[in-house]
This record gives C-alpha cells, sequence and structure tokens, in this order.
C-alpha cells in the first residue's frame, strides 16, 4: 500500500487534539419514528459527556449522528464552531469503540490497532509511535502479539480503545462499550477509561443505558427520553435536583410522594396523605395550589431514635429490612399505604424492626420538588449547564 507523508510535527507523548461539539435543533426519525426530537447540548473541549437514557431514547442514533453516519433531517452539529454538515465519517477524524469491540479475528493486536492507520496511509515510522503510544496508555504494550481469541473481554475492549486512540482523533465516541463485560471488568474498565481520559483530555462523547457508569465517570451528562434531553448538567446536580419525575426515576433510587404546595416563602409546605412536608428545594415558580411530587432520595432519611427530632417526618409500619453489610435497608409503610425507602449505612445493628412503628427524618433541602406530569411545571430541559 503506498504511504502518505508522515506528519510535519508529532505530537506530544500523551497528547490528543480535541473539539468542542454543538448539537442545535437537530431531529432523526426513521418512518414514522422520531428517533431525536429537537436535541439541542453544548459538549466542551476535554469533556468526558455522556448520553444517558433507556433503550430507544435516542441516544445511539444522536451518537451515530456525531460520527456521521446519519445525517440531521433538521438543525446543525458543529465540531468548534464548523457545520459538518453533510460530511462524511472519514473526513470528521473520530473514532468509535464499539460494543462489540469489532476486532479482526485473523490480526495480532498490533495489526489491528495498524489497520485503520494504513487506511489512511500513515507513513511507517507514525504508524509505530502512534501504536506503540496506544498500547502504553491502554496497558496492552505486552500482548501485542497476541490475537484477539487469546485476550479476556476487558483486553479486547482496551484493544479496541486503543485502536480508536492511535487514530489521534478529535472526538472519540464510545458506544456502550462496556455492557458484554460481567460486573468485575466493567468496574475495572471504568476506571481504565477514565484514568486515559484523564491523561489525554481528548473530547469523548459516551453513550449507555448505565447509571451508575454515568455518575461515576462523567464530567457532565444529558439523560434522554423519547428522543428528547430531559436534563443535562454534572452528575451531582442531577442526582441532587433532578428536574423532573422521569429523572428522578431513572438516576438511583428515590422516593416519590404526592401531594400539593399549601405554603410558599423561606419553605415550601406540602401536604401529602402522610401528612405535611417542608422543603427549601422547590423549583422555580411553583405556588401554592400546584400539585407536586416531593422526591427524597432513600441515604437521606434517617431512623429516629432516642428522642432525635428532624425538620420532616414520617411515621409508619416497618414491612422489611434487609441486611447488605455496609448498610441497612429499612421499607416502611405510611399511613395512607405509600412505602418509602430508607439507608442507614454503617449499621451495626438494626434501628427499627419489622412489624413495629417507626419514624423516619429529613432535612428541608432533602425534599425536592418536582412537578407533576402534565402540569405547568413539567417540562424538559435541554443545555442546561
Amino acid at each position: 500500500m503506498a504511504e502518505g507523508k508522515a506528519v510535519s510535527e508529532a505530537k506530544p507523548f500523551g497528547i490528543c487534539d480535541m473539539s468542542s461539539i454543538t448539537i442545535e435543533d437537530v431531529t432523526k426519525s426513521f418512518g414514522a419514528v422520531r428517533a431525536v426530537d429537537h436535541v439541542s447540548v453544548q459538549i466542551e473541549k476535554g469533556e468526558l459527556f455522556f448520553l444517558l437514557g433507556p433503550s430507544g431514547c435516542g441516544k445511539t442514533t444522536l451518537l451515530r449522528m456525531i460520527a456521521g453516519f446519519y445525517f440531521p433531517e433538521t438543525g446543525r452539529i458543529l465540531f468548534d464552531g464548523k457545520d459538518l454538515g453533510a460530511t462524511p465519517p472519514h473526513k470528521r477524524n473520530t473514532a468509535m469503540v464499539f460494543q462489540n469491540y469489532a476486532l479482526w479475528p485473523h490480526m495480532t493486536v498490533w495489526e489491528n490497532l495498524e489497520f485503520g492507520l494504513e487506511m489512511r496511509r500513515v507513513a511507517t515510522e507514525e504508524r509505530r509511535r502512534r501504536i506503540e503510544r496506544a498500547l502504553e496508555i491502554t496497558q496492552m504494550s505486552e500482548y501485542a502479539d497476541r490475537s484477539p481469541n487469546q485476550l479476556s473481554g476487558g483486553q479486547q475492549q482496551r484493544v479496541a480503545l486503543g485502536r480508536a486512540l492511535a487514530l489521534e482523533p478529535d472526538v472519540v465516541l464510545m458506544d456502550e462499550p462496556l455492557s458484554n463485560l460481567d460486573a468485575k471488568l466493567r468496574l475495572e474498565m471504568r476506571e481504565q477509561i477514565k484514568r486515559i481520559h484523564e491523561r489525554l483530555n481528548v473530547t469523548m462523547v459516551y453513550v449507555t443505558h448505565d447509571q451508575s457508569e454515568a455518575l461515576s465517570m462523567a464530567d457532565r451528562m444529558a439523560v434522554m427520553r423519547d428522543g428528547r434531553i430531559m436534563q443535562s448538567g454534572g452528575p451531582r446536580e442531577i442526582y441532587n435536583r433532578p428536574a423532573n419525575r422521569f429523572v428522578a426515576d431513572f438516576i438511583g433510587e428515590t422516593n416519590l410522594l404526592r401531594g400539593r404546595i399549601a405554603e410558599t416563602g423561606a419553605q415550601t409546605v406540602v401536604e401529602t396523605g402522610a401528612g405535611r412536608l417542608r422543603s427549601s428545594a422547590p423549583r422555580e415558580g411553583m405556588k401554592a395550589g400546584d400539585e407536586v411530587y416531593c422526591c427524597i432520595r432513600p441515604e437521606r432519611l434517617r431512623v429516629l431514635t432516642g428522642g432525635e427530632t428532624s425538620p420532616n417526618t414520617m411515621t409508619g409500619e416497618v414491612v422489611r429490612t434487609i441486611y447488605l453489610g455496609n448498610h441497612e435497608q429499612y421499607y416502611l409503610r405510611l399511613s395512607d399505604g405509600a412505602e418509602i425507602k430508607a439507608i442507614e449505612p454503617h449499621a451495626e445493628a438494626p434501628k427499627a424492626q419489622t412489624g413495629k412503628a417507626a419514624t423516619f427524618g429529613c432535612g428541608t433541602e432533602d425534599v425536592v420538588l418536582l412537578p407533576v406530569e402534565g402540569g405547568a411545571q413539567e417540562e424538559r430541559i435541554e443545555g442546561a449547564a
């Protein structure tokens, strides 16, 4: 194969270029199905950005539009402010890491990394430099002469990532790359990918349905549903201040108690079937009379014993407890029949007994008020920081 000219100035070891990505009002349909519905989001240079949501929410379609495999019907996708329009995939300087690895079984690890560089007519010495660099970064140098069927699943995924990095892309795109691995390998690969991203500072867009992957790895994320972005922001922001019931349900576990706002002011008071709850975390624009959900994360509830008090209390029957070593789970049935869950960390002994009454409490900042779906306050948050 003819070789192109060598890169005139090699990049410093361990450094990639990177691009920002701007997605403006993008739509994509397949027949009557609107897979991506007027999506707008900004991905900054060097971010590890997650597209998160259930199957069929449009996250992979959006990723493939960034890659150039699909073209949007409306809207624009820009890299560093340049509208890519109908630019084909091979001219976007992106690299994709697939769920099924997509390695050539008849080639060695080295040859798998080299293949894409040969297709791009990269000169021999430059190919060697890039491959050695990618193998070192992914800790696969000692396996260079092995074939993929001699590697574990985690090692194969590192080869797939190394192949992408060898191209020195502006953007690395990852489509559920860890879904074929067992639980232990997934944890190891999360750490590997996070470490590689921190070292290279390359822009990465990562698709997953696994909330724990997104929370533990992402700089920022967008939660998708039915082709739309429900909320975008940092992991802590989305977990602690979900925009609506869907996000609260999808990201982690939560207790949702429906009620109506009775008072507003320094604190918002909500009448629920289990009594009054006070919140210092309402959504802007909520007013007396609005129906809302009181969202309380299980780990924010604690068992009240020995005369302890709390701004918010809920009393009911403990229907079951589950001991899990580092924490204990309590399930409480309230007076209106609703069941809530609480998590007590480092429980040396049960603080409440199954079949007995118990009281749980939380702070006003732990009660996040969410709009009832279909109400005036129910809306998606697109492109929020």
